[in-house]
């Protein structure tokens, strides 16, 4: 496929991986560097063999694992325990318009190698530092000469690393008189054989660099507008995954998202923005070219009333309402990240790291939510989870885990790096194309035992602050960075009209108040599909904090542009 940039400084910047610098790889001879008689397969080699007939890579990545096996042995470095290889197939379409002009249009097309070896053993192995393997990037015709040169020399040079690691972690380990956290530094999977359909781009992709276009070119009506840019991004990635217990995986998954961004400066120089996306797994749930133009005009609409919006007092305390919009993100970054079991670095005594290290069945929530992560989960009231999945990154099955139950902490989510009191895979260890596996969301979904509507909620702050002696509390409709508040209206108590406001920060949203002030929930359940290193699905309602702090941010650094705009006609 046609490369339109440079390929691997395309993929660079749109992934965010550090993988400048691959192909100049430190390559090193190795006695694996000419073939011998097949060795001898177990049963469970053997099942993979049948598996990937006709699947070029996978024969390629198999054969050059029974050599590795057989072969790969360095005199005082012992023979591997574990060797994997990891391939993502990524072929990703972007493209961006601003002020109705197209300004980006790239196709890339690449696939990222990542290998890893492990010496020692379950217990302790060479997983560390520079023995977290090794990256390159492979050709993309299924030539089995070339495809196996490039698995070959990064094995080499992953089983070389792996020796120095090991002596290098074993020497850091003599520093403690005695493990204060002996788990395993690997767990034990059975091998998994699942080879699914791969996936490929489906898009008119002319068509959306014009909608793109038209969709930009509405800031000629909005003068008070600084910036208006829209973009796409559809990728198509296909994971194949074989090691040496015998798994082997191919999985695929596309996902299509688009952006809209507008930002704005208020009088007293207040930057205001608003960014809109849209992420589906299913090219035909995303907006046409007529909606996405309703949802820009309402996003640049807003932005203008931004610009009039009265700033918020000083100070607020009291009840917030947060709409499913904002919530997601409250329970994204405040449970989310918060119930991935990360093993602590050696020497550290707790279970993990993260708000919750020490919360293990203990309350973390009001006893009337729970929290679920299923990444079996496919599509919830209609629409598609792009945070689904049926094999993780380290061939282990996906499954539902209550992470929450009751409010009380009940599991982590965790991959094959084990963590005391968790020693097994729980299917979540993920990773992004060249990057090692960690433990991940799939599709987290808050549940409530007494969800009420939003119009309750609503009369319900009004109740709250009329019982207070307030004129008015608070509903967020979006939030941005930092969890700061980005539509905020005061909600009045005398007869529930809303007025938009500006300039607030909060300032005790942490776990804390989700523990003791959320009061109660919607029956609002709202899907937020989200990219990142692996793509993640968010599923929450309403949100009603009982008393949060409301603040005005600092904006004494805003300054206006010294000069006007150009002209908006030609």
């Amino acid at each position: 496929m046609k490369i339109l940039r440079s390929g691997l400084g395309a993929y660079k910047r749109i992934t965010g991986m550090a993988i400048a610098g691959l192909l100049a790889l430190n390559i090193a001879p190795s006695r694996a560097a000419t073939d011998s008689p097949k060795p001898a397969l177990d049963a469970a080699m053997v099942a993979a063999h049948a598996a990937v007939k006709g699947d070029g890579l996978l024969e390629a990545l198999l054969t050059e694992l029974d050599r590795s096996k057989a072969q790969l042995k360095m005199d005082q470095v012992q023979a591997p325990y574990y060797v994997e290889y990891r391939v993502n197939e990524v072929e990703d379409f972007n493209a961006e318009a601003a002020f109705g002009a197209l300004r980006e249009n790239q196709h890339i097309h690449v696939r990222v190698l990542r290998v890893v070896v492990r010496i020692g053993d379950y217990k302790q192995d060479s997983y560390f530092g520079r023995g977290q393997g090794e990256t390159n990037i492979l050709p993309l015709d299924n030539d089995p000469i070339s495809l196996r040169h490039q698995i070959w020399l990064a094995t080499d040079d992953a089983y070389k690393a792996a020796g120095q690691a090991l002596a290098e972690k074993q020497a850091a380990m003599k520093q403690f008189s005695a493990d204060p956290n002996p788990v395993d530094d690997f767990a034990k999977a059975p091998p998994m054989i699942a080879v699914e359909p791969t996936v490929s781009l489906k898009v008119d992709e002319a068509g959306w660099k014009k909608t793109l276009e038209d969709v930009t070119s509405l800031y000629r009506q909005y003068p008070d507008v600084q910036s208006v840019t829209a973009s796409t991004r559809f990728s198509a990635i296909n994971e194949y995954l074989v090691n040496s217990e015998g798994t082997v995986t191919r999985c695929g998954k596309a996902t299509y998202s688009v952006q809209l961004n507008s930002s704005a400066q208020a009088s007293d120089g207040m930057r205001l923005g608003r960014s809109p996306a849209f992420m589906v797994a299913r090219a035909e749930e995303l907006p046409t070219r007529d909606a996405l133009m309703g949802e820009a005009k309402k996003m640049l609409d807003t932005v203008v009333a931004l610009r009039q919006a009265p700033i918020v007092e000083e100070e607020y305390r009291g009840p917030v309402l947060f709409a499913p919009d904002a919530a997601d993100d409250i329970v994204a970054s405040l449970i989310g990240q918060n119930v991935l079991g990360q093993k602590p670095q050696p020497g550290k005594p707790n279970r993990t790291t993260g708000a919750f290290a020490t919360s293990y069945k203990a309350r973390v929530l009001p006893n009337f939510l729970t929290v679920v992560d299923d990444p079996t989960l496919k599509d919830f009231q209609g629409k598609s989870l792009v945070g689904s999945y049926a094999v993780d990154s380290e061939g282990v099955k996906a499954q539902a885990v209550n992470t929450i139950e009751h409010g009380m902490l009940a599991n982590y989510l965790i991959g094959r790096v084990p963590i005391r009191d968790f020693s097994t895979s729980n299917g979540h260890g993920r990773a992004a194309p060249g990057s090692f596996p960690g433990p991940s969301l799939g599709v987290l979904l808050v549940k409530s035992s007494e969800a009420q509507s939003a119009e309750e909620l609503k009369k319900k702050v009004m109740q709250m602050v009329t019982d207070q002696g307030k004129p008015y509390g608070y509903r967020v409709e979006t939030l941005g960075p930092g969890n700061s508040p980005r539509l905020l209206y005061r909600v009045y108590a005398k007869d529930g009209h809303e007025e938009l406001v500006r300039g607030a920060v909060f300032s005790e949203l942490d776990i804390r108040a989700i523990r003791n002030d959320l009061i109660a929930v919607g029956n609002d359940p709202l899907v937020s599909n989200r990219a990142g290193g692996a793509p993640t699905t968010i599923i929450s309602p309403s949100l009603l904090f009982g008393e949060l702090e409301v603040k005005r941010a600092d904006t004494s650094k805003d300054k206006l542009p010294d000069y006007p705009a150009p002209p908006l006609k030609k």
